[in-house]
């Protein structure tokens, strides 16, 4: 059972994307921050962490490959109708191809460019706050089409904090037996003794 401390902290981590709105890339400064000083209270705060962080490196991704996908389309259809000659020479060209028909390709991949981006904001924005509230009931919460770009098993000071908390189970093992064994070698020798 997760304490509210750490429930509080990780719908913070969660929350905190949306300084996007306010401050460039603080959808990615201000969840690292709070992750990475607070990842070590509990593994619950550390999991939310990174699928927040996660989640946000997805959609920038998304949004780069819709950017790399729309651009250099929108740039080929404006500039396939321009002479090279006028490119060169630095001349002013009016278009006299850009009719109706040889503009539709634009408008079509800008408008569905912007549906896109408005859906993945949207849907970001939904998946968020629907992660924060999730956060707050103490629950464990994964992206829909999160890539993992960090993921748990890779963190070496959770494995080196894991095989410390292994090897004194093993020394308390090893101590406990010694125990055992100690009073087992006490009681054979009055079992010998009376036989």
């Amino acid at each position: 059972m997760e304490t509210q401390g750490n429930k509080s902290k990780a719908m913070l981590v969660h929350l905190s994307t949306f300084a996007q709105w306010f401050i460039p890339f603080g959808n990615f400064i201000f969840p690292l921050v709070i992750w990475s000083s607070t990842k070590k209270d509990s593994k619950f705060i550390d999991e939310h962490g990174r699928q927040s962080i996660n989640f946000q490196l997805s959609i920038f991704v998304y949004t780069l490959a819709l950017c790399l996908i729309a651009i250099p389309i929108f740039l080929f259809t404006i500039f396939k109708h321009a002479p090279f000659r006028a490119m060169m020479h630095d001349e002013v060209y009016i278009g006299n191809d850009l009719t109706p028909e040889n503009i539709s390709g634009i408008v079509i991949l800008a408008i569905l460019a912007v549906v896109l981006f408005c859906f993945l904001k949207v849907a970001e924005f939904f998946l968020v706050v629907y992660a924060s509230v999730r956060a707050s009931e103490g629950k464990e919460y994964k992206y829909p089409l999160c890539i993992p770009f960090i993921s748990g098993n890779n963190q070496p000071e959770v494995q080196e904090a894991e095989e410390t908390v292994a090897e004194k189970e093993k020394e308390t093992e090893i101590q406990s037996s010694g125990v055992q064994s100690s009073s087992n070698e006490s009681v054979e020798p009055d079992e010998n003794e009376k036989a």
